[in-house]
């Protein structure tokens, strides 16, 4: 009887790590949906954006409240957890406070994540303050109702609780030690909980020990929700912030990539010597031309769909939007959401059938509009405000592309201007031989 304490932990871990393992293989499968992109270029400076942006949140900080407030949280919340790895060996082996030979140093860590905790929930509860109270208005924007917001708010209700039953446990552990309960080994400093303590002044043994191990038992339980929970959730980011940023693009912000399709056709084009009927050397095993840009997520590349996974519905890059300051349509998040939400929605569909079986609807029109797409002035505010190196201007391109020459569904301006540049050489409706008569006036 002594054993089915330790014997349900080991269930429970095995279960909530195997879930999670089987979700974030789902997540790697999805992504591989895309197409094929090599970013093994210049590991160093990767690994430098990595240390620096991912892990070092040195873009955070350019809105020094939130950023500081995050970084409170994040690096408060990654570093408790270490106390997760005494947790699983004390339920696995029916131990308490394992590490406890550690003496002074293990005085330290506990104190120091007692600290941690508490900055941690303050942290917390200002966030929500924030998105509900204050109202912050990129919070509030129209692509967040519902779950989006839900789910930022849920999250937050997580640690709030995890933290309180870190600090709850401590305290009724403290108290056991002070009355020499059987396995209460005195170890640890506790400078947040002992001002918790008092609260449970003049309650027995028995009752001490039910609080300790409830609050015991929750805290790693809830641990083990809020890990499977991330995949779910726009706190999926936690994970994929780091290999975002190590594949991030490193070429100038103005940059832009160069289809090859459409590179291997102008060549053909201009090559005297080739055949016009042969059939172009990018033409697909059954004959079938490349598509020219994107009209659903199968046609981006698997670093966007990876952007979009790692999208933390943060809004920096639709606050700095200069289309979506005067009105326009566009959010550059809501086209990060829009991506997830279908590559998701794909990936279920090849769970159900074991393989894709179209379902007549695509990333285009049926989630991302062409008015969105042509309100973009292609700035790059939103690929610069982003904290972990997301680029929503590559899907826009792309999914343009992709109305251009595939569609021939450019806005009539556009046409026009493309209309000139083929019959006059500019953008304006002149004739070549007009374009000085402006100095004769």
């Amino acid at each position: 009887m002594q054993y089915i304490p330790n014997i349900l932990f080991i269930i429970a871990l095995v279960a909530g790590v195997g879930y999670f393992i089987k979700n974030i293989r789902k997540v790697i499968r999805n992504i591989r949906l895309g197409k094929e992109l090599d970013r093994s270029d210049n590991k160093k400076e990767r690994f430098k954006n990595v240390a620096m942006i991912a892990l070092g949140q040195s873009k955070m900080v350019r809105r020094p409240i939130s950023g500081i407030l995050h970084i409170v949280v994040y690096v408060g919340f990654l570093i408790i957890n270490i106390e997760v790895l005494e947790i699983i060996i004390d339920g696995i082996f029916g131990t308490h406070r394992i590490f406890a030979f550690l003496g002074g140093a293990y005085d330290f860590l506990i104190g120091s994540f007692e600290i941690l905790a508490f900055l941690v929930f303050v942290g917390v509860v200002l966030f929500w303050t924030r998105r509900n109270l204050i109202k912050l208005k990129r919070f509030w924007n129209p692509e967040m109702k519902g779950w989006p917001k839900n789910d930022g708010n849920i999250i937050l209700y997580f640690e709030m609780v995890l933290m309180t039953l870190f600090l709850v446990m401590n305290a009724s552990d403290l108290q056991l030690q002070e009355l020499g309960a059987d396995h209460y080994i005195k170890a640890g400093a506790y400078p947040i909980s002992q001002f918790i303590a008092p609260l449970f002044d003049g309650m027995s043994e028995t009752s001490l020990m039910f609080i300790e191990r409830g609050a015991w038992w929750l805290h790693i339980l809830g641990i083990l929700v809020f890990l499977n929970y991330l995949y779910f959730s726009k706190h999926l980011h936690i994970l994929l912030a780091f290999p975002n940023t190590y594949y991030g693009d490193l070429k100038p912000k103005g940059e832009l990539d160069n289809l090859e399709a459409v590179t291997n056709e102008v060549k053909l084009m201009m090559d005297p010597t080739a055949d016009p009927f042969a059939a172009p050397a990018d033409d697909q095993a059954e004959g079938e031309p490349e598509k020219f840009g994107a009209s659903d997520v199968t046609d981006l590349n698997w670093v966007q769909l990876l952007n979009s996974y790692t999208c933390t519905e943060c809004g920096r890059c639709t606050s700095e939007c200069p289309a979506n300051q005067t009105g326009k349509k566009l959010s550059p998040r809501k086209i990060m959401m829009d991506t997830r939400d279908r590559l998701k929605e794909v990936g279920d569909n090849i769970d159900k059938n074991g393989s894709f079986v179209d379902d007549g609807k695509q990333l285009l029109n049926d989630y991302i509009t062409p008015e969105e797409l042509w309100a973009c002035t292609s700035c790059n505010a939103c690929v610069e405000a982003c904290p972990v190196s997301i680029s929503p201007l590559s899907i826009i391109i792309d999914m343009r592309r992709y109305l251009v020459m595939e569609e021939s569904a450019a806005p009539s301006d556009l046409n026009n201007m493309m209309s000139n540049i083929e019959n006059n050489g500019a953008p304006w409706p002149f004739n070549q031989m007009d374009r000085l008569n402006w100095s004769n006036e």
